[in-house]
């Protein structure tokens, strides 16, 4: 990960913070993206890294010409992106069908599909034009196997895990891969239960190096 640059949005979660703690520690460049200014400066002080190796970014991705904006700074700053983590989550539900407000699904399609959306198609391009790049998302099984009273979150998911997968698909032969982990829970607590933001984290370095340049389109199952 030497010198290469890692656009981490949703920085300030339990799992954008683990991947900049590994990534940084890897070598790596950091731009870290948050819509919380004071939470991006906490972790900013937690990382303690030389103002070179990284910069922060306030930023709601629901909005393109945020994501835009975002894109221009960290190109601005280091003159390109190798890797995007869009890490951005949130989810709701536990009310059947019939009961679930359209707002629910609006938000949950705002998280996980347009975040999706805008970011990448404002980073992609500059990695196609590099030759090299990786994208990852972390999605759910409900993407794929919804279950009941979840259907506004599976409906975002789904969304959001089909532009991956049509994505890759056009990244094809480029150098840039796109590809999706899928997780139950993420284990913030440490309890045991769910993925543990540093298993996350492990797999996303994998992807990231030179043995995974083949791994795109896929599904990655950490449950």
């Amino acid at each position: 990960m030497s010198e290469r640059v890692v656009v981490i949005t949703g920085a300030t979660g339990a799992t954008g913070r683990a991947a900049a703690r590994a990534f940084s520690a890897q070598g790596a460049l950091l731009a870290l993206i948050s819509h919380d200014p004071a939470r991006l400066n906490a972790l900013s002080a937690d990382l303690n890294l030389p103002a070179a190796r990284f910069v922060t970014c306030t930023a709601d991705l629901r909005r393109i010409e945020e994501a835009e904006a975002a894109a221009r700074f960290v190109h601005t700053r280091f003159g390109r992106a190798d890797i995007l983590l869009h890490l951005v989550g949130g989810w709701t539900g536990g009310t059947p069908f019939s009961e679930t407000p359209s707002a629910d699904l609006q938000t949950m399609l705002e998280q996980h599909a347009w975040t999706t959306f805008h970011i990448t198609r404002a980073f992609t391009p500059g990695m196609v034009r590099n030759g090299w790049g990786r994208v990852i998302v972390v999605s759910s099984p409900l993407a794929v196997a919804p279950v009941a009273r979840m259907s506004a979150y599976s409906m975002g998911k789904a969304a959001q895990e089909a532009l991956i997968l049509a994505l890759a698909q056009e990244l094809r032969d480029t150098g840039v891969t796109a590809n999706i982990l899928q997780v139950r829970a993420i284990d913030v607590e440490g309890a045991g239960r769910g993925t543990s933001p540093e298993e996350l984290t492990a797999a996303m370095l994998y992807l990231c190096s030179e043995q995974a340049a083949r791994v795109n389109g896929a599904r990655i199952p950490l449950f």
